[in-house]
């Protein structure tokens, strides 16, 4: 326990009212100083790696498109069912994967630090040891001299030796059983043995071994966890396929079912492939790691895969759902033989596995938007996480802070620039997914929301960040609870009254009530953030 002072998080004036926290160096939300190139260095190799499932997704949707509207309508239902049963999953397994690994990754790190004072130690008692043993050598040789020449010359020699001891003890930590030897060979075969000891003792012998095989438990737990939720994934998904769909308006008599039963039943075989991936996408940024992420990727290959299988070997729908099932376990298999070579998977018991501590924490999260929805945005979570929970683990608050008020403005800028983007495509690209008029209007009527909100949308994910990167996710599960129960109320409303406009009016009010938590939760101090107001902290 220890009292913050304003050096470590914010101002006096912030102290009184944290809310001006995300004031903060507003000035500087642009500057590349030390933070701005840590958050530089993480994000944009995050931000590629994610940008590429979502062009990739967008250039699948152009190719199906041309096989008609049936098939584009049957695709995106069949999409939609399947990310729906992943948020479950993905959002709470990534996130919590990537919070887990930065803390033991910093404590272990910590330890690693210590671990090396305490040898540099070693290293220079054994330096002095080593410097004994060579005078004792070079004067023994020298005595066995004066020896034949005379006893005077006898005892000078031993008082210069006894001379040169006393030196190297006043100027090492000697000890002291080393002076009590009754012979000259007796303290020659303690100093040997001294320094065999030291030499096995010191970690360096398997330094280089530690640093290429880390010990990390949450790891190993995540790889288990994604496995298993894949695999019931692929097995609710397919023999309740059908019964989904028809919940989502596709009846047995519509010309949709058949396609889109295909492409689910096909897309559910990639389940564990996808789980698996970002679970271990998740390792490496509590690394924070996230170059090893974007150069493995598939999507090179499900675009190459596309075009050969949906129109060369006429397999429609079919081919495009084998062409991304077949790029997903091609990333699983590249982010796997890289993690391997940094990681020990193999835990030394079941007992390290920490199955308790994931449910415990995961628990609420499935109301979480993953990052199906809005991709782009999602680098901004996943950065935050690694940045805030080694922060945390350090008791850096200043850093922390700083972290925390500079990526939110950043997130701000980020989203006015995405809304301009967005809109703009949208607009006059639409035409490129889709001949139909019909379809074209409809997303004509969603541009304005889709674009108008990114700035939104954008300030939510990162606090999702904030709070997972401070390990506050009791918090989140309530605040998500309560704020799914407000949209989802706003939702029957809306929809009921004005149709797809209240659709959209409904899942702004759900982003911004989920910003207004976050913000609530920062900017009033409390919790993990009461240091904020000078609280004193575990």
């Amino acid at each position: 326990m220890a009292e913050i002072s304003g050096g470590n998080g914010a101002s006096n004036v912030e102290k009184k009212m944290p809310i001006l926290v995300f004031l903060q160096d507003a000035r500087k939300v642009l500057k590349m100083d030390a933070l701005g190139l840590e958050i530089l260095r993480i994000a944009f190799p995050a931000a590629l790696a994610l940008a590429a499932d979502p062009i990739a997704s967008l250039i699948d949707t152009a190719f199906i498109g041309r096989l008609g509207a049936v098939e584009i309508a049957a695709v995106g239902v069949s999409i939609a069912i399947f990310n729906q049963a992943s948020k479950v999953t993905i959002f709470p397994l990534v996130s919590i994967t990537t919070s887990f690994v930065a803390e033991e990754d910093t404590v272990g790190r910590l330890s690693r630090d210590a671990a090396n004072v305490l040898e540099n130690n070693n290293i220079d008692k054994t330096t002095t040891f080593t410097k004994i043993i060579n005078i004792n050598d070079q004067m023994e040789e020298e005595l066995n001299k004066e020896e034949k020449m005379g006893g005077d010359n006898l005892e000078k020699g031993i008082s210069v030796k006894n001379d040169k001891m006393k030196e190297l003890k006043q100027e090492d930590d000697v000890p002291m059983e080393f002076e009590k030897g009754s012979t000259s060979e007796t303290k020659d075969l303690m100093l040997k043995d001294d320094l065999k000891t030291l030499a096995n003792k010191s970690p360096n012998n398997n330094r280089k071994k530690k640093r290429e095989r880390r010990h990390i438990p949450s790891a190993s737990t995540a790889l288990v966890i994604g496995t298993v939720l894949g695999l019931f994934q692929t097995v609710f998904l397919i023999c309740l396929a059908k019964l989904l769909l028809g919940l989502m308006g596709v009846k047995s008599g519509s010309p949709m079912l058949a396609p889109a039963q295909k492409y689910l039943t096909i897309r559910s075989l990639g389940a564990p492939a996808v789980l698996l991936s970002l679970a271990m996408q998740g390792v490496f940024r509590g690394f924070k790691d996230t170059t090893t992420p974007l150069y493995a990727t598939g999507d090179v290959l499900n675009i190459i895969l596309d075009p050969i299988l949906i129109f060369a070997c006429h397999l429609g729908v079919s081919g495009a759902a084998i062409a991304h099932v077949i790029s997903q376990y091609l990333i699983s298999v590249i982010l796997f033989c890289k993690l391997v070579k940094q990681v020990d998977l193999l835990p030394p018991s079941v007992k390290d596995l920490q199955f308790g501590r994931f449910l415990k924490n995961g628990k609420g999260f499935n109301f979480v938007s993953n990052e199906t929805e809005y991709p782009v945005l999602h680098w901004c979570v996943k950065f935050k996480l690694a940045i805030l929970a080694c922060a945390f683990a350090e008791k850096d608050y200043d850093k922390a802070t700083r972290a925390a008020t500079r990526v939110l403005q950043m997130s701000f800028v980020l989203g006015l620039g995405l809304a301009v983007v967005v809109g703009l495509g949208l607009q006059f690209g639409s035409g490129i997914f889709s001949k139909d008029k019909a379809v074209i209007h409809v997303i004509s009527i969603g541009v304005p929301f889709v674009a108008g909100t990114q700035p939104l949308n954008s300030m939510a994910f990162v606090f999702d960040g904030v709070n997972f990167g401070a390990s506050d996710f009791v918090y989140s599960a309530y605040s998500m609870v309560l704020v799914a129960i407000f949209s989802i109320a706003s939702l029957l409303l809306l929809c009921k009254s004005y149709g797809f406009v209240g659709i959209w009016v409904a899942l702004t009010i759900y982003m911004a009530l989920r910003t207004l938590a976050g913000v609530w939760r920062m900017g009033t101090g409390t919790g993990p953030w009461r240091f904020l107001r000078g609280k004193l902290l575990p």
